[in-house]
């Protein structure tokens, strides 16, 4: 059943774990000042709608994504303090999830803001 009074107090924890991203991963802030920068440029041109809701999707799909990478770091890191090679495995893949949707990211802001 829904319960909008569980969800409401699951906010602030949300807010702490963006707030912990900001202040404690250095390539969520490179992230956001690629964004701030984006942003800037599209707001120079004519950007349609559907060109910014693309632009929309993808940057917040990398934060996204590496706030996910973030989490799972972080539990390889709980479960398994010392060198395994699947924990390696683990993180390895995770940062390459991250890096693969920048890909697509940048590709997405290439075809809108340069052709």
């Amino acid at each position: 059943m829904l319960n909008p009074q569980k969800f409401i107090k699951s906010v602030p924890h949300a807010f702490r774990g963006i707030l912990t991203l900001i202040k404690s991963e250095n390539n969520f802030r490179i992230h956001l000042l690629a964004i701030v920068f984006v942003v800037v440029v599209g707001l120079k041109m004519d950007l349609t709608e559907g060109e910014w809701l693309a632009l929309i999707l993808t940057m917040g799909g990398v934060l996204a994504l590496e706030a996910v990478n973030t989490a799972i770091e972080a539990v390889v890191d709980l479960v398994s303090p010392e060198f395994h090679p699947l924990a390696k495995k683990a993180k390895d893949i995770a940062a390459g999830a991250v890096l693969l949707f920048v890909f697509a990211a940048l590709a997405v802001a290439g075809v809108i803001l340069v052709y």
